[in-house]
């Protein structure tokens, strides 16, 4: 689990990583925000926060234990009560709450219960922190949407190939005889092969600690020849080629436009 993105409140930089591919913020590093000794153990136990977990699993956890829940909402707010955000997590089946080891550990909670813990640093931090992780939200879908509109350019970059600068791992290997005889049932996994060599679950089984899927992790050039090879394909099913026809001939396209993209200098001014 590494970092993903780091934003600034109030002179506290706070971690935010990605988790159950969703954004999980350092609840931890707010604490630094805050004048005099404050543990996020003095959170949880009071009975206002168990409610409001309780609620929030309810609405986004399937398998939240309500049995368990139960228990520590009867105890939540007693002087000898006392749980850990690892012990919450373990007895309900938590997912707002993660306790993370490491170079970048402590409690990260998902987005909407952080800005909750904010209240307790101050009302003033709440609102500084919703506002910056908001520009951060904005600023990641003005990339995106940059990054998407690269088709727009494809026409005048695909020409220019830098042979010299092409990274090698990152272009498909030419499958084999045995390859391009193997019928994929599956669309998807037909051009998943075509450009990464692989399919959707031989990538899982090689990735289990990834939150996301094979093109969740997929570089900017990836994507925009799959995005081409959707189009590419379509065509060569109403030309009635068969599946394993078809493949041997998206993995050569798919060779062909990564080496183009990969070395492109206009292309990688755009990142």
């Amino acid at each position: 689990m590494g970092i993903n993105k780091t934003i600034e409140v109030q002179g506290a930089t706070i971690n935010i990583i990605k988790h159950l591919n969703t954004d999980y913020i350092s609840i931890t590093d707010m604490i630094k925000a805050k004048d005099g000794d404050f543990f996020i153990s003095d959170w949880l136990r009071n009975r206002n926060t168990v409610e409001f977990l309780g609620v929030w699993e309810r609405v986004n956890n399937p398998v939240f234990n309500y049995g368990e829940f139960a228990i520590i909402k009867s105890q939540a707010g007693l002087n000898n009560y006392k749980i850990s955000v690892k012990e919450w997590v373990e007895k309900t089946n938590a997912i707002g709450l993660k306790a993370a080891a490491g170079r970048y550990g402590g409690t990260y909670a998902h987005a909407e219960i952080a800005f909750e813990f904010g209240m307790w640093i101050s009302a003033e931090f709440k609102v500084y922190l919703i506002k910056e992780f908001k520009r951060l939200k904005e600023d990641e879908n003005d990339r995106l949407k940059l990054n998407w509109n690269l088709q727009r350019t494809l026409a005048k970059i695909n020409y220019t190939i830098h042979t010299d600068a092409i990274k090698e791992n990152l272009i498909p290997s030419a499958l084999n005889k045995l390859q391009i005889s193997f019928v994929y049932a599956n669309e998807a996994d037909l051009l998943n092969v075509a450009l990464f060599g692989q399919t959707a679950a031989e990538w899982r089984s090689k990735s289990s600690k990834a939150d996301g899927n094979i093109r969740d992790e997929a570089t900017i050039e990836q994507l925009v020849v799959l995005s081409n090879l959707e189009s590419i394909n379509a065509v060569l099913i109403r030309q009635g080629l068969s599946q394993s026809e078809r493949l041997q001939e998206l993995n050569k396209i798919a060779i062909i436009q990564m080496k183009s993209l990969l070395g492109n200098i206009n292309l990688k001014k755009l990142k």
